[in-house]
């Protein structure tokens, strides 16, 4: 079992698409920077932190191995999300 913790979340409150972004600790031992809670046509959603590559690419920095591990980094994403804003989405 993984254990996730969101040690940061930052509300973004410009007129882009990007919400918000957040920070995560795995396990009690690493912190990966980087979340962004993004305003999708169905409703938010948690992407991966990225970087831009030398051929001017998106490429992830951190790819879950499994689809439950994706969608617990999501729900705690966005539960914190939710905390964050008391639940207005926009």
């Amino acid at each position: 079992m993984l254990d996730i913790e969101v040690v940061e979340i930052r509300k973004i409150t410009n007129n882009s698409k990007l919400r918000a972004t957040a920070d995560l600790k795995f396990n009690e031992s690493v912190v990966v920077k980087g979340f962004s809670v993004i305003e999708g046509t169905k409703g938010v959603f948690v992407s991966m932190p990225r970087k831009i590559d030398k051929d001017g690419k998106w490429m992830d920095i951190l790819t879950p191995t499994t689809g439950l591990v994706r969608d617990d980094i999501e729900n705690k994403v966005l539960e914190a999300y939710d905390r964050e804003t008391d639940g207005v989405k926009s």
